[in-house]
C-alpha cells in the first residue's frame, strides 16, 4: 500500500511542494536507490540481530515517512522522505523473505505465496484508499495516473491548479497508522525473546550449501532481474499500448490494465493452496511455459483483440507465483541467509529499473514497434533457459556425496555379480562365522582326545600332568620333557615317537 499509494497521489504531491509533475521524478530515483541500499542493508542487518525487531524498525520508519510527506512544502525534503520509505521496504522485503523461510523450513511454501499474495492485495487497496480520500469535484481537473510497480505518471500537465485540495493526506495518514499497528506486533514478538534468531542459526547449520553456491546465487540474481522486470514493464506499459497499437478507449485500456493486475492478484491468492500440494520447481515450471506461451502470443498475435484479452490474464496470472516459488525453489538445495536473499531482492529492484527505463527508451525511437511485448517475450524465453541450468547446478552433488555413491555402486555391483543381495551377503558372513567357531571347537574336541589317549598310554602320567605345550613345542622343534625322562635315554626317544 505503501508504494502504491504515490500513483494516484502523484499530482497531488508535486502541486504540494508547487512543482510540476515532470520536475519532480527525480522523487522516484530517490525510492529507488533507498530501496536498493535498504535490500543490501538488510542482508547484512539480518544476520546479526533479531528479525522481529530489524522489521519493526523497518515498518516503524516507512510510517514516519508516509506521516511526513503529506506534509512536505520541499522537494528536497520530499525525496529524502521517499528515500526512507525505500530503505524501509527495500529491509523488509528482504527479511520477510528469510523469516519465513527460517520459520517454516521446507514447509515455507504456501506462507511464501501468502506472504507475496499481501504485497498484490495492498497494491489493488491503496488506488482504492487514494480513490476515496481525493473523491471531490477537485481531483478530476488533475492528470491521471495509472497504477504501476514503478508508478509512472501516463500524462504531463502544462500547469498546476492554484487551489489545491488536501484530502489526499489521509490516504498516507491511514496507512502509515496501519503499519505503525503491525510494527506494534513486531516489538511484542522481540520483547517476548521469540526464539527466531535461534531458528535462524539452527536452520543454517542443519543445511548445506550446494556445490556450486556462489553461481546458483549469482543466476537467481539475473532470472529475479528478468522476470520483475518484464512484470513492471508489462504493467507499465500495457495501457499506453492499448490506446497506441490497439486503439482502445481510455475505458478500455484501463479495463486491460486492471485484467493483468487482477489475474497477476487471483493467482497469488489460489498459490497459497497449490504450494500445499505442489513442489515449487513445478510451479516454477508451469509459470515459465504459461509466459512463453501468452507473451509469445501477444508478441506476434495482439492485432487480435480476444489474443490480446486472453495473452494479458495467461501472462499475468503466469508472472504471480515465480518470484515467491523462486526463493522456496532454491532453498531446497542450499543456505539462504539473509545477503543471499538481499542478492535476490536488489537483482529484482535493478530490473524493475533498467528493463521499463530501456523500454520506454527503444518505444521512443521505433514508435510503429510494439517493444514492450517484444520485451515480454525475449525476457520470458531468458527465464526459460535460465531455469534448466539453474535445476542442473542445484541437483549437482558434492564430492562427499559422489564418494558414497560410487562406494555403494561398486558394493551393488559385487553383490550383483555373485547374486547376492546386501542381507544375503549379511547372513551369509554370519553363517560364514557360525561354520568357523563349530570348525574351531571340533578341532580342541579332537586335540583334547588325542592328548589323553596319548598320557593313558604313558605309564607314571596321568591325564591331568599332561598339556598342549608338548604339541606347541613340537612346532617350535624343541624336544619335549616327559615322565622326568633324559632327552638322551630311550625312554625320551620312545616318548618323541609316541608324541610324534
Amino acid at each position: 500500500m505503501s508504494i502504491a499509494v504515490l500513483g494516484p497521489t502523484f499530482p497531488n504531491l508535486a502541486a504540494n511542494v508547487r512543482r510540476n509533475v515532470s520536475d519532480i521524478y527525480y522523487i522516484f530515483v530517490g525510492r529507488s536507490l533507498g530501496y536498493l541500499g535498504g535490500s543490501v542493508l538488510g542482508g547484512v542487518l539480518f544476520d546479526c540481530m533479531d528479525p522481529h525487531l530489524l522489521l519493526a524498525l523497518s515498518m516503524f520508519g516507512t510510517t514516519v515517512g508516509l506521516y511526513g510527506i503529506p506534509w512536505c512544502k520541499k522537494s528536497l525534503l520530499l525525496t529524502a522522505l521517499m528515500s526512507v520509505i525505500g530503505g524501509s521496504m527495500g529491509i523488509l522485503d528482504t527479511g520477510g523473505n528469510v523469516l519465513a523461510l527460517n520459520t517454516w523450513g521446507a514447509e515455507a511454501g504456501p506462507h511464501m505465496q501468502a506472504l507475496h499474495f499481501s504485497f498484490a492485495v495492498g497494491a489493488f487497496v491503496a488506488p482504492l484508499l487514494a480513490k476515496m480520500a481525493l473523491g471531490g469535484p477537485e481531483s478530476k481537473d488533475l492528470p491521471v495516473v495509472e497504477k504501476t510497480n514503478q508508478s509512472v505518471p501516463r500524462s504531463v500537465p502544462t500547469g498546476l491548479k492554484q487551489h489545491f485540495g488536501a484530502d489526499f493526506l489521509w490516504s498516507y495518514v491511514v496507512i502509515g497508522t496501519y503499519l505503525l499497528f503491525v510494527s506494534f506486533f513486531f516489538f511484542i514478538l522481540y520483547s517476548k525473546g521469540s526464539s527466531a534468531r535461534e531458528k535462524s542459526k539452527a536452520s543454517q547449520q542443519k543445511g548445506t550449501l550446494a556445490k556450486y553456491h556462489y553461481t546458483l546465487i549469482a543466476l537467481m540474481f539475473v532470472f529475479f532481474f528478468c522476470y520483475v522486470g518484464a512484470e513492471v514493464t508489462y504493467g507499465s506499459y500495457i495501457f499506453t499500448y492499448a490506446k497506441v497499437f490497439a486503439e482502445m478507449q481510455e475505458n478500455e485500456a484501463a479495463a486491460l490494465n486492471s485484467v493483468f493486475w487482477g489475474a497477476f492478484a487471483a493467482c497469488r491468492g489460489v498459490a497459497i493452496f497449490c504450494a500445499a500440494c505442489l513442489y515449487p520447481g513445478t510451479m516454477i515450471l508451469l509459470s515459465l511455459l504459461g509466459s512463453a506461451a501468452s507473451s509469445f502470443c501477444l508478441a506476434f498475435f495482439a492485432e487480435h483483440p480476444l489474443s490480446l484479452w486472453a495473452g494479458t490474464a495467461v501472462y499475468g496470472a503466469s508472472m504471480a507465483t515465480v518470484f515467491p516459488s523462486g526463493i522456496s525453489w532454491v532453498e531446497q538445495y542450499t543456505v539462504v541467509q539473509g545477503k543471499s536473499a538481499s542478492l535476490f531482492v536488489v537483482g529484482a529492484a535493478l530490473g524493475e529499473m533498467c528493463i521499463p527505463a530501456m523500454v520506454g527508451y527503444l518505444q521512443g525511437r521505433f514508435h510503429h514497434v510494439p517493444v514492450v511485448m517484444y520485451a515480454s517475450l525475449v525476457t520470458s524465453l531468458m527465464t526459460v533457459l535460465l531455469f534448466p541450468v539453474m535445476y542442473k547446478l542445484a541437483n549437482s552433488p558434492q564430492e562427499s556425496n559422489l564418494r558414497e555413491t560410487r562406494d555403494r555402486e561398486y558394493q551393488k555391483a559385487l553383490l550383483s555379480n555373485s547374486g547376492l543381495t546386501e542381507d544375503e551377503e549379511d547372513e551369509e558372513d554370519a553363517a560364514e562365522w557360525n561354520e568357523a567357531d563349530f570348525e574351531v571347537i571340533e578341532m580342541n574336541d579332537a586335540l583334547r582326545n588325542s592328548v589323553v589317549e596319548t598320557s593313558r598310554k604313558i605309564p607314571g602320567n596321568s591325564p591331568a600332568q599332561v598339556t598342549l605345550q608338548p604339541h606347541l613345542e613340537d612346532v617350535s622343534c624343541d624336544p619335549p620333557l616327559v615322565g622326568g625322562g633324559s632327552p638322551g635315554g630311550e625312554d625320551g626317544n620312545v616318548d618323541q615317537e609316541k608324541n610324534d
